[in-house]
This record gives structure tokens, sequence and C-alpha cells, in this order.
């Protein structure tokens, strides 16, 4: 005698994009927000010490490239992070994905940004930035570019 068994189906009416996908358009949204409030207020990083850290001269067409650059290699380290160590269904919603993302970006100004970043300017060009540098500009430009990169992550990962 056959029987009939129901299969269960998922139905999305959105596209959803693979976790480091998300976390590369996370990156790319964190990081033009970003940028944009660094040319604003803080220029003279984007188009000088960013390029120095390369050896190369100032640009800022040179230093944004950089920066994105950066801000996307950062935002697949975020979508790896969370993916890989169970936060993402730990966390839940949309708004807490968000504040990991809002830690992740205070980590990088930690650590990076005040850190390894005004050590390696300081290495390679004549500017002489102070270690750490804790500038309260820089912080608010990664948590706002961690902000958005775990808003995005969640709403393209999810």
């Amino acid at each position: 005698m056959a029987s009939k068994t129901a299969t269960p189906t998922e139905t999305r009416t959105k596209t959803r994009f693979e976790y480091w996908q998300a976390g590369l358009l996370g990156g790319v949204g964190g990081g033009l927000v970003f940028g944009v409030l660094m040319t604003m207020t803080m220029q003279p990083i984007i188009e000088m010490a960013i390029p120095g850290m390369y050896g190369l001269g100032p640009s800022l067409a040179v230093g944004w490239a950089i920066h994105m650059f950066h801000s996307v290699v950062l935002g697949v380290g975020f979508a790896i992070l969370i993916r890989t160590t169970g936060f993402e269904e730990r966390l839940g919603s949309n708004f807490t994905i968000a504040a990991a993302g809002l830690a992740y970006g205070v980590v990088l100004w930690l650590v990076l940004a005040s850190f390894v970043m005004p050590a390696w300017v300081g290495v390679m060009t004549e500017m002489t930035p102070p270690v750490p540098d804790w500038s309260g500009q820089s912080l608010m430009g990664h948590a706002v570019y961690g902000v958005i990169l775990g808003l995005l992550y969640a709403l393209l990962a999810r």
C-alpha cells in the first residue's frame, strides 16, 4: 500500500546572500559611510596616512581605494566570525546583530586604528602619530562602520 508524505518546502520572497557575500556588501556599505565621514572630518588620514602605510604618496583616490579594500576584508572577516562562532543564531534579531557589528567596529578601532595603524604609519612615513592614538572621531567612524556592517549583514544573510 502506497503512502504519501508531505515534504515541507521553504518559500523566500527575497534574495538571500551567502554569509561571506553579505559581509562583503556590509563592508562596502559601512566603508562608504565611514569614508565620507573620514573625508569630511579627518581628510589627512584618508589622503596621506592610509596611502603612506603602503609607501605611497598623498592621494585622496588611493586612500579611498585602500580604505574600501580594508572595509571589504574586515566585513568578510565579520561574516566569518559571526557565522563560525555561532553568534549569528544566538543573537537572533537584526538589532542584536547590528549591536554585534557595533562591538566589532569598536574592537577594530581599539586594536587596528589605535595601535596598529599609527605604528605602521610611523614606520612607513615621516609622520609621527601617537601610539596609541585615541581619536574620538576615529572611534565614531569605526562604530558607524560596524553598525552598518552588522545591519546589512543581518538583512542580506538571513
